[in-house]
């Protein structure tokens, strides 16, 4: 073999090798790239927030009274927390019919906020108070006594007590309300000046002839 050919050969070889080389390369994996988030490709996940749990609505406060007197239903009663003497008044069914108005105008302030545990007590007809003591005790009208008795023992429609007025005839505890209350505002002149003024009606007048006077 002459020099030629031995030059020729080990240059092809050597030409073998490097396409050898260069293909190796250009199969061989590359090292993996973590995932370019912002570019494109994933998103990174949105974490969840716990919903907070909402807070029960605070309950409303109730509070106990005792309601007792000329009501129609007396008894203990549970109201709303804030509520008023006339709250209280009408859950215990309102005035009765023998519930002295006038007393309970100037001793029961209506407006009043309650207090857990009060009690309200509405007077009757004939419990005024005296001072000092306790309800005014009523007699029954004697001749020449004094008190509601006038002339003869007869039941003066302007200064006899409740008791006497409820205990003449036809007379109840509505009528003896509206007495006691215009004789605050003026006197009676007479037994027709009450007919008048619509106190009482004609046939409790026919009732009392006799037994009853005014002015």
């Amino acid at each position: 073999m002459s020099r030629s050919d031995r030059i020729m050969i080990a240059a092809g070889g050597g030409a073998l090798i490097l396409a050898l080389a260069a293909g190796w390369l250009a199969l061989a994996p590359t090292a993996a790239e973590p995932p370019d988030l912002a570019a494109g490709g994933l998103t990174p996940p949105t974490p969840i927030a716990s919903a907070a749990p909402a807070s029960d609505a605070p309950e409303t406060g109730t509070i106990v009274v005792d309601v007792q007197g000329a009501v129609l239903e007396p008894g203990v009663r549970q109201l709303p927390a804030g509520s008023r003497i006339a709250d209280a008044i009408a859950a215990a069914g309102g005035y009765a019919s023998d519930a002295d108005l006038v007393a309970a105008a100037t001793t029961i302030n209506l407006a009043q906020a309650l207090a857990d545990g009060e009690q309200i007590r509405v007077p009757r007809i004939g419990e005024a108070q005296v001072a000092g003591g306790g309800p005014v005790s009523s007699a029954e009208p004697t001749a020449g006594g004094d008190g509601g008795a006038g002339d003869g023992g007869l039941v003066d429609l302007n200064t006899a007590t409740p008791e006497e007025l409820e205990a003449l005839p036809g007379i109840g505890p509505v009528t003896v309300q509206k007495i006691v209350a215009a004789r605050q505002e003026q006197p009676f002149a007479s037994l027709d000046d009450a007919v008048q003024r619509g106190v009482i009606n004609r046939g409790q007048l026919e009732d009392i002839q006799g037994v009853a006077t005014a002015g």
